[in-house]
């Protein structure tokens, strides 16, 4: 919120964005699929009953998808299906002999049934993470299934175990890799942070869908394809369990949006100044290698961080809380801290905002602030000097004055991480 700035909406990163590694990686995909299903249609489909429930499953999960902290989406229940499918070696009493590419096809056709009840409704189509999932099993196909169908992994279940094990992990790291570097792209941050993000985030997940799938194609041969239904449904009671917390999750997410627009609303701070305050801090965050669920307490935190200003009878010019004493910095983060507090679920945002006016070095309170209110103070005071901005030198200035207060003000690591951010352009626009 700067005082010289006009007002604009906030900027945020756009909700799709298709640049050209995504268009290479949906680019490839289609040619695999397209491929596969042209060699599958030349040589015949292999035990169709199979692959019918199968490619039923894969649709089914696909429907189900689920979203995931840091605006990711997944389908557990597809890609357990789809692995699952790559490592059947038995179907009862009879071997599995499936082509790699018939695993392929029936895969992506799965995939592309399920996500067109999406489509149809307008949401997004989640292309470049269907690509991500669909070269991720056919690594694992392509590995394996030469390997069963030549019956070189021996026929007791403590000698194909390891391999199976071993390329359930290839296929989650493969995809790992891949999801990272679209979110390197997306966010614009780096991708040694992003894939060590993905492996915080996703590795929960995926080792219930590795285990799922490496049961499913155990139980195959005893139970046949009823084991496609009865070891799936443990997975899709967690998957509703998730839901069910990151639909709350993202209820709370709104209900603290709302919140913050009550001070632009109320002209005590410019337009968009919350939302890009947030934006900037859950970058810098996670440039510093933060963990999603503190990205998220940050996130709500840098979202509320001036309710405390509606305790004031007239408004700061601007809102530019820097321009004020400490003292009544201090008074503003207290307000604002109690009024989160009234919720009783956000403690720990409450102390974020409480201690967001300390400065970096220990004070009265006996100690440094968190790592979260030393980056809400530097993202608010980055955003009080360049405001809705896009201009490079201006950004680069705002960081060279914050850089000259870090031995008392502002914390050096945080600004370090912010001039980083500037310098790849990625707090300056989509």
């Amino acid at each position: 919120m700067s005082v010289a700035s006009p007002r604009h909406e906030p900027r945020g990163f756009p909700r799709q964005v298709l640049d050209s590694g995504q268009s290479l990686l949906v680019l490839f995909a289609g040619v695999l699929l397209i491929a596969a299903v042209a060699q599958t249609a030349a040589v015949g489909v292999r035990d169709v009953r199979a692959a019918l429930a199968f490619g039923g499953l894969i649709a089914f999960g696909e429907l189900l998808r689920l979203n995931l902290p840091g605006d990711r989406e997944a389908a557990p229940i597809a890609t357990a299906g789809a692995l699952a499918y790559a490592l059947l070696i038995r179907i009862g009493n009879s071997p599995v002999r499936l082509d790699p590419e018939q695993v392929i096809a029936v895969s992506a056709i799965g995939m592309i049934i399920g996500a067109l009840p999406h489509v149809a409704v307008g949401r997004p189509t989640r292309l470049s993470a269907m690509a991500a999932q669909l070269v991720s099993v056919a690594c694992v196909a392509a590995v394996f299934r030469p390997l069963a169908n030549a019956s070189l992994i021996g026929s007791r279940w403590w000698s194909e175990l390891p391999v199976m094990f071993s390329l359930v992990i290839v296929g989650w790291l493969v995809k790992a890799v891949i999801v990272a570097l679209i979110r390197t792209d997306a966010l614009r941050a780096r991708f040694g942070v992003m894939l060590l993000d993905e492996f915080r985030v996703q590795l929960p997940v995926g080792a219930a869908v590795g285990a799922s799938a490496l049961l499913i194609a155990f139980a195959a041969e005893v139970m046949g394809l009823a084991a496609v239904a009865v070891f799936t449904a443990p997975l899709l009671v967690t998957q509703v369990a998730l839901r069910r917390y990151t639909g709350i999750r993202a209820t709370y997410l709104q209900t603290v949006r709302a919140l913050a627009r009550v001070t632009e609303i109320g002209g005590y701070v410019e337009i968009g100044h919350s939302a890009r305050v947030a934006k900037l801090a859950v970058s810098i965050g996670r440039e510093l290698g933060m963990p999603e669920p503190a990205l998220l307490e940050l996130e709500y935190a840098a979202l509320m961080h001036d309710i405390g200003q509606l305790s004031l009878r007239e408004p700061i010019p601007g809102g530019a809380t820097v321009l004020v004493v400490r003292e009544e910095q201090r008074r503003i983060a207290e307000y604002g801290a109690e009024v989160i507090q009234q919720a009783r679920v956000l403690d720990t945002v409450a102390d974020i905002v409480r201690r967001q006016s300390d400065p970096c070095r220990p004070g009265d309170r006996g100690e440094e602030p968190p790592l979260s209110s030393r980056i809400i103070r530097a993202a608010n005071a980055f955003d009080d000097l360049v405001g809705s901005s896009v201009e490079p030198s201006r950004a680069a200035a705002a960081v060279q004055r914050l850089r000259l207060d870090t031995a008392s003000e502002y914390d050096p690591h945080v600004i370090e991480a912010l001039s980083r951010l500037v310098s790849r352009r990625s707090v300056l626009g989509p």
